[in-house]
């Protein structure tokens, strides 16, 4: 009787341990979908105000200080430009470069209108 009453315990407390461990877990770990709306705009708006970061009709000449012919530019958000090698403000994705021609062609197949 007293082994079973001390496995009862052991079972009890081990169940315990594992459900508090997994509700540490859960509480840690953070979940986009958790935050507000307004926290989202938040996060949003601080990587939108990146310089790096172009809208509108893109100057791409203009973005080519050196003039060497080639920018850098990201490969998954495809209106980051820059004239130096460097990350995305908005992924974090290092930036590739490109020449202006292949920046342009991106440009356009993924929807953003470029000073021609």
């Amino acid at each position: 009787m007293k082994t079973l009453l001390i496995n009862l315990v052991l079972v009890a407390s081990l169940l315990v341990t594992v459900s508090c461990a997994e509700k540490k877990n859960e509480e840690t770990v953070p979940d986009k979908e958790m935050k507000s709306e307004t926290q989202m705009k938040e996060y949003q708006q601080e990587k939108s105000d990146s310089p790096l970061v172009r809208e509108g009709i893109i100057d791409v000449s203009e973005i080519d200080v050196n003039k060497d012919g080639h920018v850098y530019e990201c490969p998954m958000d495809w209106n980051v430009l820059d004239d130096k090698a460097g990350d995305c403000p908005v992924c974090g994705m290092k930036l590739k470069e490109y020449t202006i021609v292949d920046v342009q062609k991106n440009l356009t197949k993924y929807g953003f209108e470029f000073k021609k």
